[in-house]
This record gives C-alpha cells, sequence and structure tokens, in this order.
C-alpha cells in the first residue's frame, strides 16, 4: 500500500536524523530548515511522527497475500 511506503520513509528519514544526532550532535533537518523551531522543521517533524504512529498499525496487520503468487497456483 503506498500510504505504508510513504509513512515507513517518513519513518527511516526521522530514524537517520536521531541518528546523526546521536552520533554526531547534528540535527540534519534543523540545519536544512533554519532552526528546530521554524516552520518547515515543525513540519517535518510532525510528518515524521505522523508517519511513525502510522507505521504501528503495521505490527499488527496481518501480512497481505502476493498476488501474482495466487495467479500461479490458479493456472
Amino acid at each position: 500500500m503506498v500510504l505504508d511506503k510513504i509513512a515507513l520513509g517518513l519513518a527511516i528519514i526521522g530514524g537517520l536524523n536521531w541518528g546523526s544526532i546521536g552520533i554526531f550532535g547534528i540535527d540534519l533537518v534543523a540545519t536544512a530548515f533554519g532552526g528546530s523551531t521554524s516552520v518547515p522543521s515543525r513540519v517535518i517533524y510532525t510528518l515524521v511522527a505522523v508517519g511513525a504512529i502510522w507505521c504501528i498499525s503495521l505490527l499488527f496487520r496481518e501480512p497481505e497475500s502476493d498476488m501474482h503468487h495466487d495467479v500461479h497456483h490458479a493456472v
């Protein structure tokens, strides 16, 4: 699902940003968008949080069946 991939991408961005803070002491989002309190930074932080919250749902979902796999078995 496209929304799942977007959410996962946002969560990955957040994780990489936190990694750069922990390892190098650099907040890449804040550096790129004019500080951690700038509107663009706050929007990105919020999108990352929403993406991470969405990813929680991935933990509780049943795996989707592979449609290509099902087609081959139907023949």
